[in-house]
């Protein structure tokens, strides 16, 4: 049995698959590199240090809660904005509005809204539905989402850090 698989062909097709073996972990390792590592990057970089904006008055603390108890967003990174300071938001690139509570205002936060920063429109409908002019002007905005549940703003923040690069300033 040994002679047999011992035999050139069975050490050709060896060496062969060993070669191809090594060839697709190189590749596999090269490719962590240069697409799974940036990602992971840049995601501790902006879970670290990236600030995120809260405009709401008094469904602040809701928003912020949600946040802080998911264990993945710092407290101190989180800043509340309230309607006479839209201003302060200048140089943060993570943008949560309450709907209802800045309807009247989204003028104003989108003149201050840079084009790579996000603008996440927390809107539940059991309090208000967002008409359609603002609706055309959002969609019309770069880097905007509306989410209708709580618990989704957790999944939009993250992949809003994911796919935006932080800037030092």
């Amino acid at each position: 049995m040994f002679d047999f698989f011992s035999s050139p062909v069975f050490v050709i097709i060896w060496w062969i698959s060993t070669i191809i073996l090594i060839g697709g972990l190189i590749y596999t390792i090269y490719l962590i590199f240069k697409w799974v590592l940036p990602v992971l990057y840049r995601l501790w970089i902006g879970l670290s240090k990236r600030e995120i904006a809260i405009f709401a008055e008094d469904k602040y603390e809701g928003l912020k809660n949600i946040l802080v108890d998911s264990n993945i967003f710092n407290e101190k990174n989180i800043i509340k904005i309230e309607k006479n300071e839209i201003k302060k938001s200048n140089g943060i690139s993570i943008l949560l509005v309450h709907w209802s509570s800045f309807k009247d205002n989204i003028d104003e936060i989108l003149t201050e809204k840079k084009h790579s920063d996000w603008l996440i429109i927390y809107a539940p409908q059991e309090e208000w539905f967002i008409d359609k002019e603002d609706i055309k002007k959002l969609n019309w905005e770069s880097n905007c989402i509306i989410v209708n549940f709580r618990w989704r703003l957790l999944n939009d923040i993250l992949v809003s850090m994911i796919t935006t690069s932080y800037e030092k300033r």
